[in-house]
């Protein structure tokens, strides 16, 4: 397979082929998305709960980031790789710039930024300066204190039309994916269907044109799983490997998400 980039994704989703995204924090996991099919690997800031402990994202760093990225790209030969900018490390249009070159540097082909409208102009630069961005709407979970918790988005009309609003206008700026997350299937489908960037889910149903899935989630690590899981590991007779591939099947046969994992 050769290294899939920004402008292969947009290939993908003209021609309704769907995108298989899955978290990786280390060289051996991202090696083995490699291995078994996975498109793009999303260095999250995830990391926080799932590798360091943390109950939230808001303590992760950018000198985490870094390490994991660099850890990340040493293990990747085909995967597009996307570093995410942690908690306040894009306060300024100064810090996102720096922080954003840090992150490439390590390793990212592309860098992920939580937040609507009002990140256009930072988009806009970073796009200016070659930097691809991933913007993230829907549940933003560095957000969690603001939006009091860990709920689905977008349930009622003007919150739906914001999103989707958010989200032309970040195309407009320049980003060539958006990752939206614990919204209903209606507007997952109404994303995708209204911007011309692939639009990726997690827990927005299964018209969205990728999936992305924490890795430990999807292996059934995690002590509480979210709705939008689903664990490929229990019953997975070839292991881990095999596990990544049957998401990865399953992404693109449309068989994952089911409504059992999705949200009206």
């Amino acid at each position: 397979m050769s290294r899939i980039t920004a402008h292969r994704l947009t290939e993908m989703k003209r021609a309704g082929e769907k995108i298989v995204v899955l978290t990786a924090y280390d060289a051996t996991f991202s090696a083995l998305c490699n291995s078994n099919g996975v498109d793009v690997i999303l260095v999250g800031d995830s990391l926080g709960n799932v590798i360091l402990g943390y109950d939230s994202t808001v303590p992760v760093t950018m000198t985490d980031m870094l390490h994991h990225t660099r850890a990340v790209a040493r293990g990747n030969r085909d995967a597009l790789v996307i570093g995410d900018l942690p908690y306040m490390s894009y306060g300024t249009l100064e810090q996102t710039l720096s922080n954003s070159a840090a992150l490439m540097q390590a390793g990212a082909h592309m860098v992920k930024l939580e937040g609507g409208a009002w990140l256009a102009d930072y988009v806009r630069a970073l796009t200016e300066r070659g930097i691809p961005v991933c913007a993230h709407l829907g549940l933003t979970p560095q957000s969690v204190d603001a939006l009091g918790g860990y709920k689905v988005q977008g349930r009622d009309a003007e919150s739906a039309a914001k999103i989707i609003a958010d989200a032309k206008s970040l195309e407009a700026a320049g980003a060539r994916l958006l990752v939206v997350e614990c919204v209903p299937s209606t507007l997952g489908k109404q994303l995708s269907d209204a911007l011309s960037i692939p639009v990726i889910g997690i827990g927005a149903g299964v018209d969205t044109d990728g999936q992305v899935l924490v890795l430990h989630d999807m292996l059934g690590l995690g002590e509480k799983r979210p709705k939008f899981v689903k664990d490929f590991l229990t019953g997975e007779a070839g292991g881990i490997g095999a596990a990544i591939a049957a998401y990865g099947k399953a992404v693109r046969e449309r068989k994952f998400p089911t409504k059992d994992h999705s949200f009206s």
